[in-house]
């Protein structure tokens, strides 16, 4: 894939799979694509001994305006958008692996506000989210009614939080949460992305109107299942437009991400290095 041959810098911020996994291509395949890790950072430092070269690794994340980044990416925890967001967007563009924390109207407006000050773009990575252009353009459009993203996979494949975390389940297939995406968000950080991600690609529905259903099965120990419903206006005989999509993503039994998301990610940071940086929200 071809990118511009400008050098840029790439800040990773957060060493899990998914940071891991974003600094194995960045320093194998990032010189070739015109692309240079410029730091790593990882709420516990000691996770990238042996594995990042000293000189890449960032100790204190307030200190990134040092190593020049062009594009910073969070793959850590929505709680570093909310804290450090407006101040990564003073230095650089940035990709936003949890887009969970734009549930918070409050920490919208501080990254919708620095972008625009300091003439960064923010981006969303569309994660497992299928069909995100085509419901950003049947939106823009005005033909978007409804919009239902359900999530469901093995119960040690989430990461819940507050009264999610206490629910208690009523046999092999609970539905854990169903309403507003901006309801979930907070109480599921890493496991609503996908169903944020949605929000953020129908603008007129958002996080109040797009519905997120999560589901514990424990019939799906190595995949994870999201599946997208819309609709639309109705049609000359009466009926509907109506998209339904399925995407079955194998995972590691407890995994939070699976594993073509991983993959996925990697073409939303090369998809980020292509286009302008222009200020506002964008999914990438």
């Amino acid at each position: 894939m071809a990118v511009d041959r400008v050098p840029r810098r790439v800040g990773v911020v957060g060493y899990g799979r998914l940071g891991q996994s974003l600094v194995s291509h960045l320093l194998t395949q990032g010189p070739e694509l015109g692309l240079e890790l410029a730091f790593v950072w990882n709420r516990d430092p000691g996770r990238m001994a042996g594995n990042v070269p000293l000189p890449l690794q960032l100790q204190d994340l307030n200190a990134l305006g040092e190593r020049r980044p062009d594009l910073v990416v969070e793959v850590a925890h929505p709680q570093i958008i909310h804290d450090s967001g407006a101040h990564i967007l003073r230095h650089a563009s940035l990709l936003v692996g949890s887009p969970s924390a734009l549930a918070d109207p409050a920490t919208e407006h501080q990254l919708r506000e620095a972008s625009h000050r300091w003439g960064h773009a923010v981006f969303v990575a569309r994660g497992a989210l299928w069909g995100s252009e085509d419901i950003t353009r049947l939106d823009a459009a005005g033909g978007l009614q409804s919009l239902r993203v359900t999530m469901a996979t093995h119960p040690d494949g989430f990461r819940l939080e507050g009264p999610l975390a206490a629910a208690s389940r009523t046999g092999p297939r609970t539905v854990l949460y169903e309403g507003p995406v901006r309801g979930l968000c907070p109480w599921a950080p890493r496991n609503s992305n996908t169903m944020a991600a949605a929000a953020l690609a129908a603008p007129s529905l958002g996080f109040d109107h797009v519905v997120g259903v999560l589901v514990a099965d424990d019939s799906l120990p190595d995949m994870h299942v999201v599946e997208v419903e819309l609709s639309g206006p109705l049609g000359p005989s009466g009926r509907s437009f109506a998209v339904r999509t399925r995407r079955e993503n194998p995972a590691e039994r407890g995994a939070v991400t699976g594993s073509a998301t991983v993959t996925a990610f990697w073409r939303s940071v090369l998809g980020c290095c292509q286009l302008p940086s222009k200020p506002g929200i964008h999914l990438c």
